[in-house]
């Protein structure tokens, strides 16, 4: 699916000083290294915020989980109304390619959680799954779901 993400990109807070470029995360409320990965990271929570209406309060960026026994840091993990988990949000940058690789380092940090669905977004491709824990299987979805009321 295509999202369409550089649509976002005028929402985007830019700054360029001797460090180098950054950008602003509104969430973490903090500056960070501009790098293609964190572009597109920042586009997708702003697709999230602005057109799927998700609740700020209810993302979390870069996300420490424990898998095995091994700590690991999720990209983007969102929250229903009753913080349970909801959607696990994995960014690659626009040169990487969605690959099987992508999806099986989702279902690595979806151990924990358990979540409903799994989106692995590049900036230029978007996959997203929902998942069927009785039956251990997934389906393709048609679009992102709207936020759970």
């Amino acid at each position: 699916m295509d999202l369409s993400l550089m649509r976002f990109k005028h929402l985007l807070q830019l700054r360029q000083s001797a460090e180098g470029a950054a950008i602003y995360d509104p969430i973490r409320k903090k500056w960070l290294v501009l790098q293609p990965e964190e572009m597109v990271r920042q586009l997708a929570v702003l697709y999230l915020l602005e057109e799927k209406r998700y609740n700020k309060n209810r993302i979390k960026v870069e996300k420490s989980l424990r898998v095995n026994t091994l700590f690991k840091r999720c990209d983007v993990l969102v929250y229903d109304p009753d913080m349970r988990p909801f959607l696990l949000v994995e960014c690659k940058a626009p040169q990487v390619k969605i690959s099987d690789a992508t999806f099986r380092q989702l279902a690595a940090y979806n151990l924990p959680l358990r979540v409903p669905y799994l989106l692995a977004v590049n900036g230029i491709a978007a996959y997203c799954c929902r998942m069927d824990y009785e039956t251990e299987s997934w389906t393709l979805q048609d679009s992102i779901p709207d936020y759970p009321v």
